[in-house]
């Protein structure tokens, strides 16, 4: 179901299938935003994880940018904004406990969410560990400043080797603070969650979900 949460970003929410889920979970979509592909991922999960799902919109008011735009415009990203629509979504969802996944961009934003303590599991899959170059800015704080602020033990990061966002040595600084890594070697940015893009690579992707349901629901 589409909604507009109290800041007026546009979300998706759908409740788990049971619908007497007591977790909850927000997902932050990569740099494109919300999209048919997340409106689909929101029902899988529900379904799939039963547990009650939203999801929100990266670039309210810019919803009609194409990827070099948004990639432009990151710098006037806000993480105040982000966020904060990450827990509207989460109180809005009404669960006992909330987790937080999210892709790319919304990795990176997964990360820094952690300041919050909002949410009780945290995934970023291929979350920008260090803030790039170009999006740096007075409203852009570093993910692993924000993971000092709050408790890293609670996150799991998904990269892949040959992802020139998420480098080794910034890899190797995100292990550092207590976060779990799960490195995919031969795997390019974005290939879990985009059955489309080139990178995608189905067997790992299949690792990878398993792994975030087994982190986000307890089951490891």
């Amino acid at each position: 179901m589409q909604i507009i949460l109290p800041s007026g970003t546009n979300a998706v929410i759908e409740k788990s299938i049971s619908k007497q889920s007591e977790l909850g979970l927000v997902v932050i979509p990569d740099i494109m935003g919300l999209r048919p592909l997340f409106y689909d991922m929101v029902k899988h999960l529900a379904s799939e994880w039963d547990v009650n799902v939203c999801s929100f919109e990266l670039y309210p008011g810019l919803e009609h940018f194409n990827v070099e735009e948004r990639l432009g415009a990151a710098s006037g990203l806000e993480d105040i904004r982000v966020i904060g629509d990450a827990i509207e979504a989460a109180d809005l969802i009404q669960s006992d406990q909330v987790a937080i996944l999210g892709f790319c961009m919304g990795g990176m934003y997964t990360l820094k969410s952690v300041s919050s303590r909002r949410f009780s599991k945290h995934c970023s899959f291929y979350g920008m560990i260090r803030v790039p170059e170009a999006w740096k800015s007075d409203t852009q704080s570093e993910p692993v400043s924000c993971l000092e602020k709050g408790d890293a033990d609670s996150v799991l990061a998904i990269v892949g080797c040959n992802d020139n966002w998420t480098p080794k040595e910034d890899v190797d600084l995100l292990q550092s603070t207590g976060v779990t890594v799960a490195s995919y070697e031969g795997a390019d940015h974005g290939f879990v969650h985009d059955p489309s893009r080139p990178a995608h690579r189905p067997l790992d992707a299949k690792d990878a979900w398993i792994k975030a349901k087994n982190w986000i629901l307890g089951d490891s």
